[in-house]
């Protein structure tokens, strides 16, 4: 059965230890098995204590995070090259210590409205620094999953399908797709076919909303969503991603545009979350075993 997750901004803006200590214990408390940490700053975060409370609290632990322009490994600038691969390195040695599984997101680029289509040199470049990412993520038994977004947030993966060609080009046994509701919802042509053609290069899922609300309370089509993982035979985790203005990180709040209250009781919309994937999940299932 798959893991079933939630992002820590559904909790928690920052991660001070009181800010870890609470987002990993309502999350257990609510029966989630992993807890999502972002790590655009990866020197906030204090590995040894989050390792020990998740530990305590039976949770697991996946990474995630974006690059910003000035550590973009898709320019053609070796500067940002640089810049961008320490980061990768860090997160990756943060991810390792707090005994992280997963290390995703927007690794390939910046993190950010591009107002120029990438290069040939720039996808080269990335596709390099992540081959070198991937194979130090190895010795720790990670994976590397690499979030498709919509085109206001990346111009090098927007669809399952660049995605997938990206992780060959790449070339790692470890090196994962990361598919996104919200962002398939916008780009996708096909939303359960393109989780389907992934296959075994989907290694990581998240679940979110298209107004990044309460599930079911927008206008993605999740019968689809939930239809496409079970053909897919997709066994990874997949995580609940909510954003309100109700529970502010001021740096990812302001990339991603969370200027509305769309939630406030963050146990509430978890709880419900939770209930969401389960139970669309497993219909699915059994409606996958009967069709043979």
């Amino acid at each position: 059965m798959n893991k079933i997750g939630v992002h820590a901004l559904v909790w928690v803006g920052g991660w001070s230890h009181a800010e870890a200590t609470k987002a990993i214990e309502r999350s257990a408390a609510l029966g989630y098995d992993i807890i999502e940490i972002p790590a655009l700053d990866p020197t906030t975060i204090d590995p040894e204590h989050t390792r020990r409370t998740a530990e305590a609290n039976g949770l697991g632990i996946t990474v995630s995070l974006g690059l910003d322009g000035s550590a973009d490994i898709s320019s053609e600038d070796p500067e940002k090259v640089k810049r961008g691969e320490k980061l990768l390195r860090d997160a990756l040695s943060v991810t390792r210590d707090m005994g992280g599984t997963h290390m995703c997101g927007i690794l390939y680029s910046g993190f950010m409205k591009y107002a120029d289509p990438t290069t040939e040199r720039g996808k080269a470049n990335s596709a390099e620094v992540l081959r070198r990412i991937c194979d130090e993520a190895a010795k720790s038994n990670m994976t590397i999953g690499l979030e498709v977004v919509n085109r206001y947030e990346s111009n090098v993966l927007n669809t399952a399908a660049q995605a997938v060609d990206f992780c060959k080009r790449i070339g790692a046994p470890n090196v994962k797709v990361h598919l996104d509701t919200y962002h398939m919802n916008i780009e996708e042509a096909d939303i359960e076919q393109c989780i389907v053609d992934t296959g075994d290069y989907l290694g990581y899922f998240h679940i979110g909303e298209s107004n990044r609300g309460y599930l079911g309370a927008g206008s993605i089509d999740f019968d689809k969503i939930f239809r496409g993982l079970a053909r897919a035979g997709y066994k990874g985790p997949i995580t609940f991603e909510s954003f309100s203005s109700t529970v502010v990180n001021k740096q990812l709040s302001g990339i991603l545009a969370i200027w509305r209250n769309l939630w406030e009781d963050s146990s509430d919309l978890a709880g419900h979350a939770r209930d969401f994937i389960r139970a669309n999940l497993k219909a699915a299932l059994e409606a996958q075993k009967r069709r043979g």
